[in-house]
C-alpha cells in the first residue's frame, strides 16, 4: 500500500464521514476509515472497496487510538499521512439545568480532548508527508442555540484550538483547515426523535414539567432546519478541496446557513438575536406563556 496518498477519516460509519471516505477513495486516496464498532468495520469490508481500510477507533479509548495508528504506520511506511480529517463527534443536547455533569464531560471528551489527542498522535505521520489536517466544525460554534449548549460549546472550543494549531504547525508546512458546515440533511430523523425522548425520560418529574415541551419543540425545529440543509456529499466535496487545492483557505463554510447565520446574528442586537432563535425553534410562545404565570 505504500506510495499512495493516505488519509485518516474519523467518524466514518455514516453521514459526513462516510461521504468523505467515498469521495476521497474515488479520487485515488488510500482512506483509513475510523469507526467505533466492529459491525461498522465489517460493513466497510463487505463493500469490497480496495482503497477503503476500516480501523477500529474510539477517541475516548487510548488503546484503540494506538491500535489504529499501528495499522496505519504498517501500511504507509515512511510515506506518512497526506491528511487527517477530524470528523468524529457526538451531540449532547438538553437543558443545562438538568443535564448530568457527566454528560457535559462526555461531550468534551469526544469532541475536543479526543480529537486533539488523536491529532497529536498523528503528527509524526503528517510531518513525514507534509500532510494536512481538516477539522470539521459547525456553524453552531458561532451561533449557539438553546438546548444545544454542550454541543455548541465543544465546537467553539475545538475551532479555537484548531486556529492555534494552524499557527503552531506552520513551520513544518502542515496546513490546518477548518470546514464549518451549517445545516446538514440527515436520514436519521427517527433516531434523533428517539434520542430526544430518551433524554426527556431522564428528567425528574419537576424537570419534565419545566422543560419537556420546550425541548421537544427544539428538536422539531432542529429537524425542520436540517431538512432544508445541504447533503453530506457537499461537505465531502469541500473536504476534498481542502486536502487537494494548492493553497487551501483557513476556513470553508459549507452551505448557505454557514455563511449567512453568523453574519445575521452577529449584526443584530443580542436581545433581537435571542428572540429570533427562540422563534425559529418554536420556543417564543412557550416562554411568553411561562413568564405570565
Amino acid at each position: 500500500m505504500t506510495g499512495q496518498r493516505a488519509v485518516l477519516v474519523t467518524g466514518a460509519s455514516s453521514g459526513m464521514g462516510r461521504a468523505c471516505v467515498e469521495r476521497l477513495s474515488a479520487d485515488g486516496f488510500l482512506v483509513f476509515a475510523g469507526v467505533r464498532k466492529e459491525r461498522d468495520v465489517r460493513a466497510i469490508q463487505d463493500r469490497g472497496a480496495p482503497r477503503q481500510v476500516p480501523v477500529l477507533l474510539d477517541l475516548t479509548e487510548p488503546g484503540t487510538v494506538a491500535g489504529a495508528l499501528r495499522t496505519i504506520e504498517e501500511a504507509v511506511g515512511g510515506s506518512g499521512l497526506a491528511g487527517l480529517v477530524n470528523n468524529a463527534g457526538i451531540a449532547v443536547t438538553g437543558p443545562l439545568e438538568l443535564l448530568p455533569v457527566a454528560e457535559l464531560r462526555r461531550q468534551f471528551e469526544v469532541n475536543v480532548f479526543g480529537q486533539i489527542a488523536l491529532t497529536r498522535s498523528c503528527l509524526p505521520l503528517l510531518r513525514a508527508a507534509r500532510g494536512r489536517i481538516v477539522n470539521v466544525g459547525s456553524v453552531g460554534a458561532r451561533v449557539p442555540l438553546p438546548f444545544a449548549g454542550p454541543l455548541n460549546a465543544s465546537k467553539a472550543a475545538f475551532e479555537s484550538l484548531s486556529d492555534s494549531l494552524r499557527m503552531e504547525l506552520q513551520p513544518w508546512g502542515i496546513r490546518v483547515v477548518l470546514v464549518s458546515p451549517g445545516s446538514i440533511r440527515t436520514a436519521a430523523e427517527a433516531k434523533l426523535v428517539a434520542n430526544a425522548e430518551e433524554t426527556v425520560n431522564g428528567f425528574s418529574p419537576e424537570g419534565k414539567a419545566l422543560y419537556a415541551s420546550a425541548y421537544r419543540a427544539f428538536v422539531r425545529g432542529l429537524l425542520e432546519v436540517e431538512s432544508h440543509g445541504v447533503g453530506p456529499e457537499v461537505v465531502a466535496t469541500t473536504v476534498h478541496r481542502a486536502l487537494t487545492t494548492r493553497v487551501p483557505r483557513r476556513r470553508y463554510p459549507v452551505g448557505p446557513n454557514a455563511r449567512l447565520l453568523p453574519l445575521v446574528f452577529g449584526a443584530l442586537p443580542a436581545g433581537v438575536a435571542d428572540a429570533l432563535r427562540l422563534r425559529i425553534f418554536h420556543l417564543d410562545h412557550r416562554r411568553a406563556s411561562t413568564a405570565g404565570r
